[in-house]
């Protein structure tokens, strides 16, 4: 075949990372930490580089030894209980929110996670772009969260919130605080995020002395946690599909 020839025909090849993600694996972001790891080969040779392009329906991809074939888009909404793991590999957990969906949905990836102790809105999906478009801070998606929190909480406290908390070397930044319940015992807050930082909720409110005692994340962009009673699912509505897939303004 010419290089003209051979060029054509890898005309449709497209990135490792987005054939993962379309083969819902993982988001790109976490399929570039299996190709890096050497979990994925191509035709049967181990690949390492990002920047490796793959041929749909004509080169074969596998993961740790599994193929990996594109599927029909999915989007779920999960009202995760307390106690749960988003995560598939520790060995330590003994209860995984995958365990909350039918089996043949094994091969859906949280959008981003929820740690073991807070609950509330997850989002699971086999379409890595969408998991890119929720997670990535260029896209600024907000998440909405509901905390109870001991103590009296004063608005002059949460002030700094959204002026942004020096935490531990990062700077933590909510959009909008609400408080909407407080007395002597305990504040409940209402809080819009972002950056998505690691424990970023817990760690502001411990910057003011008001540990978290319970988290609840309630919407995510558009997408609504609603009336979902807790430990059930229920497929999004393609409005809100379009919604959470829609370009930044």
């Amino acid at each position: 075949m010419t290089a003209s020839g051979q060029s054509s025909a890898r005309a449709g090849a497209i990135r490792l990372q987005k054939y993962l993600a379309d083969a819902g694996v993982a988001s790109r972001r976490e399929a570039e930490k299996l190709i890096l790891d050497g979990q994925v080969a191509v035709n049967g040779h181990v690949v390492r580089t990002l920047g490796t392009r793959v041929l749909p329906g004509s080169d074969t991809v596998s993961v740790d030894g599994r193929p990996a074939r594109p599927r029909r888009k999915l989007y779920v909404a999960l009202n995760k209980p307390p106690g749960y793991l988003c995560s598939r590999r520790d060995p330590n957990a003994k209860r995984f929110v995958a365990e909350l969906l039918p089996k043949e949905w094994s091969h859906l990836f949280t959008v981003g996670r929820l740690d073991r102790d807070s609950e509330g809105l997850l989002l699971l999906t086999n379409d890595g772009e969408l998991g890119l478009r929720l997670t990535h801070p260029r896209y600024g998606v907000t998440k909405r969260y509901r905390a109870l929190v001991a103590g009296r909480v004063l608005p002059a406290e949460v002030v700094p919130f959204t002026r942004g908390v020096e935490h531990e070397g990062e700077t933590l930044r909510a959009e909008r605080v609400q408080i909407l319940e407080s007395n002597n015992s305990h504040s409940t807050v209402e809080l819009d995020l972002r950056q998505g930082k690691y424990h970023e909720v817990r760690r502001l409110f411990d910057s003011i002395g008001h540990p978290v005692e319970r988290l609840q994340r309630v919407q995510i962009g558009p997408v609504k946690l609603g009336q979902l009673p807790v430990g059930r699912w229920r497929v999004l509505s393609e409005a809100e599909v379009k919604s959470l897939l829609r370009p930044p303004a």
